[in-house]
Formats: C-alpha cells, sequence, structure tokens
C-alpha cells in the first residue's frame, strides 16, 4: 500500500504541474507573457480576498516589454489601439492574479470585468476597446473566461492611459 500511495502522489503531482502550466502556456501560444506585477500607487490593495472570491483593482496597460500604453480614444488612438491596450490589461489583471494565488488554473471563473474608456465626447464605441481584455480572458481561461461586463466611457484616466479594468474572479476551493 506505501507503494501505490507513493504511484498516485507521483501522478497527482505530475498531474498538478502539468496543470499548472495550463493557462499559461495559452498565454504563451498566443505570443504573449506576462509582465511584472503592479504595485499600488496610493493607500489600496490591487487584491482582495474574500473566501474563494478575488477583486482586483483598476489595472493599467503596462506591457511586459516596453512603456506604459497613454492616449485618448478617438483623438490620438484608434479603437483598434484601444483593443490592443485592454489585451494588456488582461495580461496584468493575470500577472497580478498570479502572484497572488500562485497559479492561474485555479480560476474557476472570471465573473466579471469593469472597464473604463479614456476618449473623446460622443465616442460610443466602448465595447470594442474593452473587449480587447475580454477576448483575451476567453481565450486564455476558456468557457470559464466568459463574464459579465460593463465598458464605460469617460474623459480622462490615470497617467492618460486610454483603458482600465478592474475584475472578479471565483476560484476553485482549496482542498
Amino acid at each position: 500500500t506505501t507503494m501505490i500511495r507513493k504511484i498516485v502522489l507521483n501522478k497527482i503531482h505530475h498531474i498538478k504541474s502539468q496543470r499548472h502550466l495550463h493557462v499559461e502556456a495559452k498565454i504563451s501560444a498566443l505570443g504573449l507573457s506576462l509582465p511584472s506585477p503592479a504595485i499600488p500607487k496610493g493607500n489600496f490593495s490591487n487584491f482582495v480576498r474574500i473566501g474563494n472570491m478575488v477583486y482586483l483593482s483598476g489595472h493599467l496597460p503596462q506591457p511586459a516589454e516596453g512603456s506604459l500604453i497613454v492616449g485618448k480614444i478617438g483623438k490620438d488612438m484608434t479603437v483598434e489601439d484601444g483593443y490592443e491596450a485592454a489585451k494588456y490589461v488582461g495580461l496584468n489583471l493575470c500577472a497580478t492574479l498570479k502572484n497572488n494565488i500562485g497559479d492561474l488554473d485555479r480560476v474557476k471563473r472570471v465573473v466579471k470585468l469593469l472597464g473604463f474608456v479614456n476618449c473623446i465626447d460622443g465616442f460610443s464605441q466602448q465595447p470594442a476597446v474593452v473587449n480587447g481584455c475580454s477576448d483575451l480572458m476567453v481565450k486564455v481561461f476558456g468557457d470559464k473566461g466568459v463574464h459579465a461586463r460593463s465598458a464605460v466611457g469617460t474623459n480622462s484616466l490615470p497617467l492618460g492611459v486610454p483603458v482600465e479594468v478592474e475584475a472578479i474572479f471565483e476560484l476553485e476551493t482549496e482542498a
């Protein structure tokens, strides 16, 4: 029985180690990488966990390599530029999540995204911009990435970024 237990534990460890790479492997397969997790620049936490629910503060479009993306949609950025920026926000959300929970495969569900779009007056394609983050969540988490969402236009965002997104995730129950 000791030998059987060792075999089972080795298989479980092997499965967990493969599982650990699953979501991150999808990110790599998309030709993307996680940036360093953001450090809050104020008196707040960018990650709060209550039970199996995780609440992430608004994140900005900071690529793993390169400078913070800045601009206003409809003025000096297109909807497509905003979509790409929102994708980088999604990667930043994943980086914060991984930094705090260790394994992105522990995500049971992306529950909700709230996206803010820095845009000119009269701009009405905020959902098309925030789709950059939403599409990334679905590509990375599969069916678990389908979520509720709001996309709101605003005249300004911190540091002049074109998009900011906050998120709510549900985690698998720990065994």
